[in-house]
């Protein structure tokens, strides 16, 4: 049985593993790292042993990448030229997300 993710349990977490990412996220891996060939923002940092080290930040980006392929049905070229332009139009609310992460950061432990 999983435990409940208290916030801010352990705030100075930098990184997390790609199973870490695959329970907040509810993706599986194979699809973790297939957007990571089809979106070029999204570049997890590697350890010397060659794993994945995702941040905070890849987690919000991986979030707007659901979000807009699941939820709002964009295409994978669609939702990439979108992110792409995330900076200028501002049309996925950063703030949203960051309460979303916070509550799948919840479910973890």
């Amino acid at each position: 049985m999983k435990k409940e993710y208290q916030p801010g349990a352990n705030p100075q977490k930098l990184f997390f593993s790609i199973g870490e990412v695959s329970e907040i996220t509810h993706l599986a891996p194979s699809v973790l790292r297939f957007w990571e060939k089809h979106f070029k923002q999204l570049s997890p940092r590697k350890s010397r042993g060659g794993h994945r080290r995702y941040q905070k930040k890849d987690l919000e980006l991986i979030l707007q990448i659901k979000d807009l392929l699941y939820n709002r049905k964009f295409t994978i070229q669609g939702a990439s030229k979108k992110i792409s332009n995330l900076h200028k139009e501002r049309e996925i609310d950063p703030g949203l997300l960051k309460k979303e992460l916070q509550e799948l950061l919840n479910i973890l432990d």
